[in-house]
């Protein structure tokens, strides 16, 4: 069912985070933007060294544990990759969220710790969106906890030998993993609106394996 502009949750917000993110990247000579009118999609090279990316990857070997998907939202075996949270203490994990933070120029309240995910063979994350439906029950929780998800920021920490792109299924395009590339995304539309072109997934992993961090922003301070 489509949402009017009255009943879509922290619309105004979105479109205000929207548009002070899409400026900013706009006019910074690192940040590549995917050329579609579907969405906005920046890709961010060299945000990483290969050290950080290494010390990333046994980090995240250190934490994954079986992914977990909010009860209800999505069928068995939807998402197969191993995941895991970074404390936000950890002087390391804190300076490479300020890292982000300051590209996109949002406040790190506003950003959900750093999840690391890592995908085997035949692991994958079937498309979806990132935003939050508030049809569902999870988002009264969510809506507390800082409610809707603006921006999605993820690194790649490695090359993947087969398979194990962003597909980004309506855009029809895929991102390939590529060691400490930064790719951010607007979840909404700029008048903030869910953007249904959003729909991405982690394609299966034919050869090797695949390492991310990912980290969303509210629109509101999280947790």
């Amino acid at each position: 069912m489509t949402q009017t502009t009255t009943d879509i949750p922290d619309q105004a917000a979105l479109a205000r985070l929207g548009k002070q993110v899409r400026n900013r990247l706009d006019i910074d000579p690192k940040a590549y933007k995917v050329p579609t009118d579907l969405a906005e999609i920046y890709a961010i090279g060299d945000f990483l060294t290969l050290s950080e990316c290494q010390r990333l990857r046994d980090m995240i070997d250190a934490v994954a544990q079986p992914s977990q998907l909010h009860e209800g939202a999505y069928v068995e075996g939807f998402r197969t990759s191993y995941s895991g949270n970074f404390k936000d203490e950890d002087p390391f994990v804190r300076g490479i969220s300020r890292r982000v933070d300051d590209l996109l120029g949002l406040p790190g309240e506003l950003g959900e710790r750093m999840q690391g995910q890592r995908y085997l063979v035949g692991q994958q994350f079937k498309p979806h969106h990132d935003f939050f439906y508030p049809s569902e029950d999870y988002w009264k929780a969510e809506r507390k906890r800082g409610g809707q998800r603006s921006w999605t920021a993820m690194m790649f920490l490695n090359e993947v030998e087969s398979g194990g792109a962003t597909n980004f299924t309506n855009v029809g395009i895929d991102i390939e993993p590529k060691p400490g590339v930064l790719l951010v995304w607007n979840n909404h539309s700029p008048d903030g609106s869910p953007n249904q072109d959003t729909l991405h997934a982690g394609t299966p992993v034919s050869e090797g394996e695949k390492y991310v961090i990912t980290r969303w922003y509210r629109v509101r301070k999280w947790g």
